[in-house]
């Protein structure tokens, strides 16, 4: 009996042996080669996996850019330090990269905002947008406040108050999240150090607007006369700011008969 447990621990000792060599001789032939660039690029990403860079995540992304399919300064919440380590990993230039912050064009508050009705039902803006009367507000164009876009942001930089969703410049990370997630588009990245910006998105013709807003642009193009650097313009009705143009100088702010060009 004895003899027999002997044989039998060792057999299952000698199938044990034999199961390790198989799955190390496995894992030798199996192997999938990682390119060392990729892991050294991974490392530097900051681990968001937040997809603003259009890749389902930082592993993604760190294997696109060692296969040269993505730019070194794909990485927006990494910025432009980010970019510089990964271009010094690449052997190329990080690229000049500016930092930009969602910005929410609309300024339509309650205490601003027309109510057409009592909304009672889902809280979400995108279940809103798709029933009919789309919220409470009177302005089809407006920021419905629901948080869709909050809910969105996985960096807590994004809050509704007093009825509009507000950004804060200092946490968001441009993952472009929130924008995906506003039904109204009313959501743009745009620099970080930008001076002002039209806080409206009303298409429609001014005494519409005001009928619904007290703080709407009514696309009157005083802010276009006035600007001397051909950064204003009007279009759809409605005031844009072209960034790259503006100096920052605040003439067409001072213009605006609405004042829905704000410092940013």
């Amino acid at each position: 009996m004895v003899n027999g447990i002997i044989w039998a621990a060792a057999l299952v000792g000698i199938i044990g042996i034999l199961i390790g060599l198989l799955l190390g001789f496995a894992a030798i032939k199996l192997e999938v080669p990682v390119d060392e660039k990729e892991i050294a690029v991974r490392e530097q990403l900051p681990g968001a996996n937040c997809g603003g860079c259009g890749f389902a995540g930082c592993d993604a992304l760190a294997k696109a850019i060692a296969a040269g399919e993505a730019a070194v300064n794909s990485c927006a919440p990494g910025g432009a330090a980010v970019a510089e380590k990964i271009g010094a990993i690449m052997g190329v230039s990080g690229g000049s990269t500016v930092k930009k912050v969602a910005y929410v064009k609309c300024a339509g508050t309650c205490d601003k905002a027309g109510l057409k009705a009592n909304y009672y039902g889902l809280a979400d803006c995108k279940s809103v947008a798709a029933i009919p009367g789309r919220g409470d507000k009177a302005c089809a164009y407006g920021c419905l406040g629901f948080g869709s876009c909050v809910s969105a942001c996985q960096f807590g930089a994004i809050h509704v108050k007093n009825g509009i969703a507000e950004v804060d410049k200092e946490t968001c990370v441009a993952c472009g999240k929130c924008i995906e997630a506003c039904p109204n588009h009313l959501i743009e990245l745009i620099p970080y150090d930008a001076k002002w910006a039209v806080t409206c998105s009303n298409k429609d013709k001014g005494p519409k607007v005001m009928a619904v807003c007290d703080t709407g642009c009514i696309g009157c193009g005083l802010c276009e006369k006035t600007c001397q650097f051909d950064a204003v313009h009007v279009e759809g009705n409605v005031a844009h700011i072209d960034q790259e143009k503006c100096k920052g100088c605040g003439a067409c702010a001072q213009k605006c008969p609405k004042k829905v060009i704000m410092a940013h």
